[in-house]
């Protein structure tokens, strides 16, 4: 595959007519093929001028606060180029304006992947900002990523890593778990319930074939009143039950304080207190703090992570050749942080 890097490179780029999915491979994000094109034009102008190898240092910095996440993908794409890389640390916060990273070598190095390392900044940092703010109010009770169904395939472990950089404790995403070393979590969907038809029967197949050390969380929200539900499925499973999930629907009023408070009184009442109580549907970490203070153990997030939207990164040439220069309305030469770490 064709690296590109001049504007001439642009008829090696041929698109495979049965092409099964639109989202950029990994190697055509290597090769800079999502790549805006007039950086490009831009080495062509610089290589005619003969100036395309000056060494400049660029940084990168956010229009908002939030948590710094990417990094890894970032330094896929510089790994092989002769370029030093300073960066804050994954995970680390950052204010508006505030250097998050800092490129310096020949501009011929790095200057056509600035549209990807901003990109991979600005999606990845989003994510990680939401999962934090949930985690935030949710303290020590689990925040579980479920955002997988919101967005691309393609980006779907993207973003539920980003979570986890984030905060959030679990994600149900198998690959995006597996990036960060982890197991995917989840349960059984309402499909289940719906095609057996009741469910004590999923309970029972669910344990059944169910490893006795494994954790149990069932859905009760899908036939009955949830409390009724809840308690049936506790009478009927004892202590291999870990949890039970409300997941009620805006149609019903969604899972309130009230109804969180009132089943967790009735299950201690009948002596099940070790049973969880497992919120989802349509959180924000103000309901994630209203659950948790009625009641609520843990909390599944789809939308209010994968929703998030990416912090605006820009990358700005601050030196040439030693010389600090900036566009107008920004300070020339390089913004010190010391959070920064060398990384390359």
């Amino acid at each position: 595959m064709k690296k590109l890097k001049y504007l001439k490179d642009l008829k090696e780029v041929k698109i495979d007519k049965d092409r099964e999915f639109f989202s950029a491979t990994h190697e055509e994000i290597k090769n800079a093929w999502t790549t805006d094109v007039y950086f490009l034009r831009t080495q062509d102008i610089l290589t005619y001028l003969g100036v395309q190898d000056k060494v400049v240092t660029a940084e990168i910095f956010p229009r908002k606060k939030g948590v710094f996440a990417g990094l890894p993908e970032v330094m896929s794409l510089l790994k092989d180029k002769n370029v030093e890389v300073w960066s804050l640390e994954e995970g680390e916060t950052f204010e508006a304006k505030e250097t998050v990273m800092r490129i310096r070598g020949p501009y011929s190095e790095f200057g056509v992947y600035e549209t990807a390392i901003l990109g991979i900044l600005a999606s990845s940092s989003g994510w990680a900002t939401a999962a934090r703010e949930l985690k935030e109010v949710a303290k020590d009770k689990p925040v579980l990523c479920f955002g997988a169904r919101h967005v691309h395939p393609a980006v779907a472990p993207v973003m539920e890593r980003a979570a986890l950089v984030g905060g959030a404790d679990d994600a149900s995403c198998i690959l995006g778990a597996k990036l960060m070393g982890k197991e995917p979590r989840g349960t059984v969907p309402h499909a289940a319930f719906l095609i057996v038809g009741d469910t004590l029967e999923v309970a029972r197949a669910y344990r059944d074939i169910t490893p006795p050390d494994e954790k149990i969380t069932i859905l009760v929200d899908t036939f009955k009143d949830e409390v009724e539900e809840a308690l049936r499925v506790a009478e009927f499973l004892g202590d291999r039950l870990y949890g039970v999930r409300l997941d009620t629907p805006s149609e019903r009023g969604g899972v309130t304080p009230d109804l969180v408070y009132e089943l967790r009184q009735r299950l201690n009442q009948k002596g099940f207190s070790h049973v969880k109580i497992i919120v989802s549907g349509g959180l924000t970490p103000e309901r994630v703090a209203l659950l948790a203070e009625s009641g609520a153990d843990a909390f599944g997030v789809g939308s209010y992570i994968s929703d998030a939207q990416p912090i605006d990164m820009t990358m700005d040439i601050k030196e040439v050749e030693g010389v600090p220069v900036a566009k107008r309305g920004r300070i020339p030469g390089i913004i010190e942080n010391k959070k920064l770490k060398k990384i390359k």
